[in-house]
Order: structure tokens, then sequence, then C-alpha cells
């Protein structure tokens, strides 16, 4: 039956796809989906059979190009509460999991594959995550698109007049943060081409520096009574609220990145220990203790309000499919929601806002400079020296008193 016209469409799935059709039926269940979308999964699958059948067109022969020739206008306009195009590609996906269907041959440019090569690079050989790497490619395609454009990639081409140029061009457009990832990806991608011998010089000396006066800027953070305010802003009678709440104490009590709370697995929770495995940046990892509190939170989070499904991940998202937090901008969405919940104002807003916030507290309290690099897991002391700057009491007694008198 048709949810749209009340009309059946066929008398039964009869196609190459029926077979699997329970199949894909019991993977949406198991990831979720509400039971009320599931009739129209199943009709717009009988549908594709049903199309396939009239075509007398086997299995093995399906592929994205034949996809979207059956998701035509009428298609995808009638079915957007189920989002037919990502039915599909779910669909695609499990016949390819399953051997049905083959993987596609992927045709890539040149440009493409040059890029392909430093991506693996960079999260094989320097442990960068998949994320920043993808960061740092698209800056690198650009690079190359604007130097080789359709033509043959000749890496060895490359020189300083044209890296001076591309910096020149692109940097002005936007803020400093985004000249110096500009700057960072062009000069890691030319050291790269040096040492795997796809150079002959090591042109990343002619990448231009961007301005950045070491311990120029006062670390942005709340004070410990706004923190309170934010923690409390969650509204912990949901299971929504609940997580969110557990997430943001863990960004205010062991100051984690959003990345590190992303990659949080079931298995890093030592319970016995009351220990926390956090993997940082570049593939280290460290112990932290779990505070009471916090540790109480998340068991009740994972016991009560944490979806049943295969995804190992401790914060899985609130719609289908159920899956683990991707983004560490998702991360950033709850740290500002639970400011702006709590009408705290704030010049940043993102889970880096608790994470100095917590070392500014500890500052505060009296804890040495030590103390808050190895809570916060800092490789370099001169990175949290910068924390220095907000004891103004302390650097209130270095102060030189000014040449004649009070100004």
């Amino acid at each position: 039956m048709d949810p749209q016209t009340n009309q059946p469409i066929e008398s039964g799935p009869t196609g190459p796809l029926s077979p699997f059709i329970l199949r894909y039926m019991a993977l949406i269940q198991s990831q979720g989906y509400a039971r009320s979308s599931q009739p129209y999964h199943l009709t717009l699958l009988e549908l594709f059979d049903a199309w396939l059948a009239r075509r007398h067109m086997p299995l093995d022969r399906i592929s994205e190009e034949l996809v979207a020739e059956f998701l035509d206008q009428r298609v995808r306009t009638e079915w957007v509460h189920v989002s037919a195009p990502a039915t599909m590609r779910r669909l695609l996906a499990m016949l390819r999991d399953d051997g049905v269907v083959a993987a596609p041959v992927l045709t890539l440019s040149l440009i493409d594959q040059a890029v392909a090569k430093y991506e693996r690079f960079l999260v094989g050989e320097r442990a960068l995550s998949p994320a920043t790497a993808v960061s740092w490619i698209a800056f690198v395609r650009r690079l190359l698109s604007e130097k080789f454009g359709d033509g043959p990639v000749e890496l060895e081409k490359l020189n300083a007049s044209d890296v001076i140029a591309f910096i020149q061009r692109h940097a002005r457009r936007y803020g400093s943060s985004y000249a110096r990832k500009l700057v960072a990806s062009t000069r890691s991608f030319l050291r790269y081409l040096h040492y795997k011998g796809l150079h002959p010089q090591d042109i990343a000396t002619s990448v231009p520096r961007v301005a950045r006066w070491s311990l120029s800027a006062l670390p942005k953070h709340l004070p410990a009574d706004q923190v309170k305010r934010v923690l409390k802003a969650c509204d912990r009678r949901t299971p929504l609220g609940r997580r969110n709440h557990v997430i943001l104490l863990l960004l205010a009590r062991l100051g984690l990145r959003a990345g590190e709370v992303i990659r949080l697995r079931l298995e890093d929770i030592d319970w016995g220990h009351a220990c926390l495995l956090v993997r940082g940046k570049a593939g280290r990892s460290a112990q932290l203790p779990l505070p009471g509190d916090v540790a109480c939170a998340m068991a009740q989070y994972i016991r009560r309000d944490r979806p049943r499904c295969d995804c190992r991940s401790i914060f899985i998202r609130d719609y289908a499919p159920l899956d683990g937090l991707s983004k560490a901008n998702s991360i950033a969405k709850i740290v500002w929601q639970a400011l702006k919940n709590a009408g705290v104002k704030s010049a940043r807003a993102g889970a880096h806002l608790l994470r100095h916030s917590l070392a500014t507290d500890m500052l505060s309290r009296g804890a040495s400079l030590d103390e808050i690099g190895e809570i916060l897991r800092h490789r370099s002391a001169d990175t949290t020296a910068i924390y220095a700057k907000a004891d103004l009491k302390a650097l209130r007694s270095l102060a030189v008193a000014w040449p004649g008198g009070a100004q």
C-alpha cells in the first residue's frame, strides 16, 4: 500500500531485491528509526524492487547511477518524509557490506590522487585525526588546483613564488585563525613533498608567517559561579538534557577537548578504579581520575538514557541512525545552548571555554602551572604559561611603580 495514495503498488515484492528487504528493515530498527516511519521505508523499497523487476535488472547491476535514475523528481518530492536519497544510500551500503553489490570503481583525478596520498600520510604517519586531515587537505587541493588546473600534476615544479602568491591571495580573505591554518597546512604539505622525495627542495621555508605574538591574549573564561549556572542550565528531566549535562561536566571538571569527548568509548571507563581513558591529540592517551559526581551522572546516563545500539561511543545522537557524536561542532552547540539557557554572555562560546575556565579556577585556588598543565595534558609548559596572565593578583605584585607617581 502506497502511504501517499492508499493504493496498492504491487501484490508484494517480487523483484531481485525481495530477499533483502527484511534485512534492511531489521537494520533500520537496530538504528533506532521510529516505528511510524518504517512503513514508508518498506513501501519505498517495494517501489524500487518493482521498478527493477519491470526492467529485468539483476541485483548486482545496482549502482549510484541506477539509483539516481530511479530517484526521479516524483520520488524525491513525494518521499521527503523518509529522505528517499538517504534510504537508497543506506540500502546500497548494506548490499555492498553483504557482498551482493560490488564496490564502486572510483576514478580519481591526478590532484585527488596526490591529495589522497597526503591524507594517508597525515593520518597514518603523523597521527592526525581524520577531521583535522580533511580540513588541511582542503587548502592543499586548492593550491594544486590553482597551480596545475586540469593538466599534469608535476609536484616538483612547485616553487616559492607559487606558494607566496597563494598565501597572499587567500590569507587576507578571512581572519587570523583561518590564515594560520592556511599557512600550517601549506607548510606541512611542502615538507611532506621533500620528505617523500617528491620535490628536490624544502620550499616550506618560503611560506610566509602569520603575525601572532606569544601570550598576547588573555584566555577567555567564566568565573566559577557562572560555570555552576551553566551546569545547572541543562534540563535533567529529559534523556537529552541528562546526556548534555554529563558532557558539560566532562568539559568543566576534567577540561576535556570536544574531540576527546567524542572519542570516549564504553570500555574507556574503569569503574573499579574511578578512572577514564582519554584519547587526545596525535594519538596520545592519558588516564584521568573520575570525580564522584561525574561518575554518578555518567553511570545514570549509560544505564537509563543511552540508546541501545551497536555503537561503542559513550555519547549517542538523539535521532536515527543511532551512532556516536561525530563532530566537535556538536559539542560546541551543547555549550552554546547551555550558556543561552543560563543567561551567561561570553565572548567565546565553544567547548574550550569551560576548559579555560577550569584552568583559571585552579590557578585562583593556588594550583601551580605544572599542575594545570598536567590536568590539561599540555605537551609544553609554554602552552600553560598563558594562564599566568589570568592571575591578576600575582601579576600586580610584580608591577613596577610608574615613574612620577600613580597615573
